[in-house]
């Protein structure tokens, strides 16, 4: 392998429900980034159908594509179209044998299924024999579920890891992977990743593309690769040094962070999420919130958290007017006179949600999330924050979100987590890994 380049991987999603849209796929970003953090560039991510002749395509194209590795998702189980362990014997050059301790070993684990469900006889032998089928030479990886995974080598092609399609067992069979020798063999000539994040919020791609135009001119950026996603509202910047350019990765991580140290939000891969559970635990603060538009789905983000009920209250779902004046004491004067959708409903439904819980933070928020009931004063897409602390600190905004119904949601969640984050008093997080 060149010392200047990164060994090259691919992934094969197979399942024909990936393609008809029924469910969406959850082992190939997993796996693409899991490859990322070993330290692979990750060439290829393909779905295909259960048909095998789209499978051999897809080992065949990422195979002469050059790749070291190929993980493959699915098509493990027991019925007739699950053929991932058939075509990879034939892409290797193997046949198929019976590895009778796994027979065994999944005989074990039906056993109590056919027990408990009395389906049981020769329809399940047949499943049972059917995934203890190996290629001849495979590694074989015990099962999360009833499926073994597979390592298997190609003479003078790609080393393949076949794993099962439920994200439950591949997640848990990973380890495994990685851990069979000729996975870990592998592994021992990949360079260490050494990527580095920085997250913004409020901030666009354009003022990072330009930032890095600007430093490219006076700077070779070459053996460096930046990647930028907008994701919940914040901007992550993914930078991926090729070995031997580190310390230009290093160099650049800490000047972009500089340049735009108003919008950061952390420099070492911290979310909004984890800084601001961080902040509360470290302050003891509890937190309430009263939503209108956004329906519990701030309340719902702040306990996704394992651990949170140590700083969230509770939280009132007041979507009428009658449910703000009746749950959380909004005066009915003040809608009447400003609106339900106002600066001076939002900072009631905080203190409300504050004093209800009797909690050190309190969060309100009303707009119009469409897509009907705008007016030219209080357009689709207004949407009115205000957080309140027991010491008297408010923070307000009032801005109109774009986007559909569902945007304008999900904007103005990921604001109030943000105005929660800046009440709580946390800064930037601009540790760097590795200084």
């Amino acid at each position: 392998m060149d010392t200047h380049s990164r060994p090259r991987a691919a992934v094969v999603v197979t399942g024909s429900e990936l393609l008809t849209g029924v469910i969406s796929d959850r082992n190939g970003p997993f796996l693409a980034a899991a490859l990322g953090e070993l330290g692979f560039e990750v060439a290829h991510l393909l779905v295909v159908g259960d048909r095998p002749d789209d499978l051999v395509a897809a080992l065949t194209f990422v195979a002469d594509a050059g790749v070291a590795l190929v993980v493959t998702s699915g098509g493990l189980g027991p019925t007739a179209d699950d053929l991932t362990a058939e075509v990879v014997a034939s892409f290797a050059g193997a046949d198929m044998v019976l590895d009778e301790e796994m027979r065994d070993h999944i005989a074990g684990i039906l056993a109590g299924w056919a027990a408990r469900t009395g389906f049981s006889g020769p329809a399940l032998d047949e499943a049972n024999r059917k995934q203890a089928m190996v290629p001849r030479g495979a590694v074989v990886l015990m099962p999360v579920g009833t499926a073994p995974g597979l390592v298997v080598r190609r003479p003078d092609g790609p080393l393949v890891v076949v794993l099962p399609g439920p994200p439950r067992e591949l997640q848990g069979m990973w380890p495994s992977a990685l851990a069979s020798a000729p996975v870990a063999e592998l592994l021992a000539g990949v360079p260490a990743a050494a990527s580095r994040e920085l997250r913004f919020f409020g901030f666009p791609e354009s003022e990072i593309a330009a930032t890095l135009r600007e430093i490219g001119a006076s700077r070779d950026l070459s053996g460096v690769e930046v990647t930028t996603c907008l994701r919940r509202s914040e901007l992550e910047v993914d930078i991926r040094p090729l070995p031997g350019s580190e310390d230009v990765a290093a160099e650049l991580h800490a000047e972009l962070a500089a340049r735009h140290a108003k919008h950061l939000v952390s420099a070492d891969g911290a979310t909004t999420d984890e800084l601001l559970a961080t902040a509360l635990l470290e302050q003891g603060w509890t937190v309430a919130t009263g939503e209108s538009c956004t329906g519990g789905m701030l309340a719902s983000r702040l306990v996704d958290r394992a651990g949170s009920s140590a700083y969230v209250a509770g939280g009132v779902m007041a979507y009428s007017n009658e449910a703000k004046t009746a749950l959380l004491g909004v005066p009915a004067e003040m809608i009447a006179e400003h609106g339900a959708v106002s600066p001076e409903v939002a900072r009631a439904l905080a203190d409300g949600a504050r004093a209800r819980f009797g909690a050190d933070v309190g969060v309100g928020i009303t707009g119009v999330a469409g897509p009907g009931g705008g007016t030219e004063a209080k357009p689709v897409g207004y949407v009115c924050f205000c957080v309140t602390t027991s010491s008297g600190e408010v923070l307000s905004r009032d801005p109109v979100m774009p986007g559909s119904r569902a945007d304008i949601r999900e904007r103005s969640t990921d604001m109030a987590m943000h105005l929660l984050l800046r009440a709580s008093g946390a800064r930037a997080r601009k540790s760097v890994p590795g200084h």
